[in-house]
């Protein structure tokens, strides 16, 4: 048996068509959002902004917030200092929203090609990486950065 995919996706440096055409290259059906605000200063990747250009285009869109990373974390991100941001986001995956969001988020890439997003281009740099290697190992998914 072949594993599932999971894609993993982020938005820094594209436009919304960029996007648009690397999901659709993926065979991506459901983008899973995983930005603790699902809001952006980049025009089209506000939550209701690209839930709308996604439906278009037939992928779904599902917003877990609780697997964002917490306020302090993105803070420790954007100054560079990445394993802290790991650190905080993982004290963020044992909250019981967080295992919640985990299972509704297998449930989801169980039944269409997912991809999770968040803003950061480089994965292994943002906590979308810890959430696709969680799902990885507790489902089997092959997982393939966009």
């Amino acid at each position: 048996m072949t594993a599932r995919r999971l894609s993993t996706i982020g938005y820094e440096r594209k436009t919304v068509d960029e996007f648009l055409a690397e999901l659709a290259d993926g065979q991506v059906e459901l983008v899973i959002d995983v930005r603790a605000v699902a809001a952006s200063r980049r025009p089209g990747f506000s939550k209701t902004a690209m839930a709308a250009a996604l439906k278009e285009r037939g992928i779904g869109y599902l917003h877990l917030r609780a697997l964002g990373t917490p306020k302090a974390g993105r803070e420790a991100a954007r100054k560079g200092r990445i394993a802290e941001m790991h650190a905080i986001f993982e004290t963020q995956l044992e909250t019981p929203e967080a295992e919640l969001a985990m299972v509704q988020a297998d449930e989801a890439a169980r039944e269409r090609h997912a991809a999770l997003l968040c803003f950061e281009a480089e994965a292994g740099c943002c906590h979308r990486a810890v959430v696709a290697e969680r799902l990885a190992a507790r489902s089997g998914y092959s997982v393939v950065d966009l």
